[in-house]
């Protein structure tokens, strides 16, 4: 009996250290809230929202720590603890990992593709002017922008307009999130927060 007792705590105890707390939904601007209509997939992201987990980085507070391999994204708070976010990566053929600074952000980012981007798909052509920001915009509703040594790395970290692609290498190299979830971390990342891919 006692034996039952001792492993029933070590059971509950266990259990309780598995357990995940869901962060709150994030601040919506009034441009977010005139999107939702327009966007399916956001009503349902909303209701599933991302996880405060044990940090597994052991980064400082503050960090942005992207695994491209297990395809998450780490945000790593106080007390070792990390809100863990599903992301989409670059491809093999355009992968991208090292240190970078968050130097810009911006709401419903105006997107411009590369030249080297419009070289390999001839169809973004018509988007070399760059296009609007909005529900169909490939940035998605926020976009935060990576620096090294104060040059432009022409990578982001944003949201996107093709969610399924989340947990894929899919991406010119960037990192792509669902847009509630760009839009949390937006909401608690200042410019200059250190940003490590690996």
């Amino acid at each position: 009996m006692k034996q039952s007792i001792v492993l029933a705590l070590a059971l509950s105890s266990l259990l309780g250290a598995c357990q995940y707390k869901t962060v709150n939904a994030p601040a919506l601007s009034a441009r977010d809230a005139e999107y939702i209509a327009l966007v399916p997939t956001f009503q349902h992201e909303i209701t599933h929202l991302p996880y405060e987990i044990a940090d597994p980085t052991g980064q400082a507070p503050g960090t942005i720590y992207i695994d491209t391999r297990e395809k998450y994204l780490y945000y790593v708070l106080p007390n070792k603890k990390a809100i863990r976010y599903g992301v989409a990566t670059g491809d093999e053929a355009f992968g991208w990992t090292g240190e970078a600074i968050i130097q810009r952000k911006a709401e419903w980012p105006r997107w411009t593709p590369p030249a080297e981007m419009i070289a390999r798909w001839p169809h973004l052509a018509p988007r070399a002017g760059g296009m609007e920001g909005g529900p169909e915009n490939p940035l998605g509703a926020r976009a935060l922008y990576l620096y090294q040594n104060g040059r432009d790395t022409l990578y982001r970290i944003h949201g996107t307009n093709e969610p399924e692609t989340i947990g894929r290498a899919a991406s010119s190299g960037c990192i792509r999130m669902r847009n509630i979830d760009v839009i949390d971390l937006f909401n608690r990342v200042p410019n200059g927060t250190k940003v490590i891919v690996v």
